[in-house]
């Protein structure tokens, strides 16, 4: 029987109330965003919206707590942008919206930074036995195709060292049931052909890290047929996450029923960018059809997530979509 799990990766919404004290507290200009080595107050007051994020996400009823990425200035490039081996050149626009990420440039040996390491160990102290914890970090091949080159000088070899640095750093993450790697890039950029093979490779790099449920995330739409299948064969990754949302799925369906699957699958299912608020019952409905298409038995798993991270919301309608995503998998229990 398939065990159904209500999870959300990725960044939450700044709280209303931390929005204007932290823009004090680190100004307002490029310079001053987040570099690693914040303030004191700085500091608490990130504690203090993880706290929260924490409490939204118990409250809910969620099957995995996230840390909710209060911190990170940008959904992808956050890990890059604080390590001592990179410098950050200009603001650059994010996957064709309106959010924006620091040039990532690295300069030197991708070392160990361990500073999502310490984020995570302070959710598991909020979180204790209230519920597993749920890891988020960038994939590689996003991450470095996302950032610049100025050290290793070989867009394979860097990538590699993406991968490297990111499996160092969930080798240092506390205990934590399932890992999300966040990649994007792989429908809105995806790897020329005959390149499949590297990107997956850095996955499985990765992946290979943690004991735990690996699901490799992605969003805006289907991916193509031949990178599907390579994810399925290569990835090394429990769960693929699928964009059930874009208007696409019905390449995502065909992928799945012509290539077959990870064990597990993650299903956007909640519209991360949009603040109307999906029914409870219309979530299972949705897991639901998806299920019928797919010629198995069943799957091990199936995560219940929204199709991109909630950071674009307000912070009440985020609130409102982990409540659907907790409702639908009671719903379908």
């Amino acid at each position: 029987m398939t065990e159904r799990v209500a999870a959300t990766p990725g960044l939450y919404p700044l709280p209303d109330w931390a929005k204007e004290t932290l823009s004090d507290l680190k100004g307002h200009q490029k310079g001053d965003l987040l570099s690693g080595d914040e303030s004191e107050a700085i500091t608490e007051e990130y504690a203090d919206v993880r706290a929260e994020y924490v409490d939204d996400q118990l409250d809910a009823g969620l099957d995995r707590v996230s840390e909710g990425q209060g911190r990170w200035d940008d959904m992808i490039a956050h890990p890059l942008t604080v390590h001592d081996s990179v410098e950050t050149g200009g603001i650059v626009r994010y996957y064709d919206n309106n959010n924006f990420y620091r040039d990532p440039r690295v300069v030197d040996d991708l070392d160990f930074s361990g500073d999502v390491a310490r984020e995570l160990e302070a959710a598991a102290e909020l979180v204790g036995d209230a519920a597993p914890l749920a890891a988020t970090l960038p994939g590689p091949y996003s991450l470095a195709a996302l950032a610049t080159d100025e050290h290793y000088g070989d867009d394979a070899e860097f990538q590699a060292a993406v991968a490297e640095f990111l499996a160092g750093e969930v080798e240092a993450f506390p205990a934590h049931e399932t890992l999300f790697l966040l990649e994007p890039s792989l429908v809105t950029s995806p790897p020329a052909e005959g390149e499949e093979s590297a990107a997956t490779e850095a996955i499985a790099t990765v992946a290979s890290a943690t004991d735990a449920d690996v699901v490799v995330q992605t969003s805006y739409g289907a991916l193509g047929e031949k990178l599907y299948a390579h994810l399925v064969d290569e990835a090394g990754a429990d769960a693929l996450g699928l964009d059930l949302v874009a208007g696409d799925r019905d390449e995502t369906v065909y992928n799945v029923q012509e290539f077959g699957s990870t064990d597990s699958l993650a299903l956007g299912l909640v519209d991360g960018q949009n603040t109307l608020v999906e029914e409870a019952e219309t979530v299972a409905e949705r897991v639901e059809w998806f299920e019928s298409q797919i010629p198995a038995e069943g799957f091990d798993t199936t995560y219940l997530t929204p199709n991109t991270e909630l950071f674009y919301l307000p912070a009440n309608k985020y609130r409102e979509k982990l409540h659907a995503l907790a409702a639908a998998a009671e719903v379908l229990d």
